[in-house]
């Protein structure tokens, strides 16, 4: 199973690949997320995690961003994202801090909804969208973070 850990930081899970625009300790590739493409091969991830990255990302790039995601995760594989929740503190405490995902943005990504015909960006699943706390499993949790919005998206044909 491959991994990428998008905008890692120096908190790279240690099971993944690290891409992060700044070379610091983890960091395995050092690429700025925001130019297109990724030095990736097509399909080549089973799981994509951004976690406490897409908030600083500049909005007008989102759409081609998650059609990177897209590119470089095999078919069925799960893309994570955790943010800030819209109403958190923890949101606008953060100057690089550009916009969040309400529970509605991710339907902008699923041809299930209507929202999708908006752009009609690659597409994707809805497999999870909520609140998360404090306490998440290891996998998915990152110490410092203290709780905000989940999003599990899973990649389709």
């Amino acid at each position: 199973m491959k991994t990428l850990d998008i905008g890692c930081g120096a908190a790279k899970r240690t099971d993944a690949i690290g891409m992060d625009k700044r070379k610091l300790d983890g960091v395995d590739v050092v690429h700025d997320i925001e130019v297109l493409p990724w030095p990736f091969d097509n399909e080549q991830f089973d799981h994509l995690v951004a976690w406490h990255v897409f908030e600083h990302l500049k909005p007008w790039l989102m759409i081609e961003i998650m059609d990177e995601c897209w590119r470089v995760l095999l078919v069925g594989g799960t893309l994570r994202i955790g943010m800030p929740s819209p109403e958190s503190y923890g949101f606008y405490q953060d100057p690089g801090h550009v916009r969040v995902w309400c529970e509605a943005t991710p339907r902008y990504f699923d041809p299930d909804y209507p929202q999708y015909q908006h752009y009609t960006p690659k597409p994707w699943k809805i497999e999870l969208n909520t609140w998360y706390p404090k306490g998440l499993p290891k996998d998915i949790q990152r110490p410092m973070f203290n709780g905000g919005s989940l999003f599990i998206l899973r990649k389709r044909a």
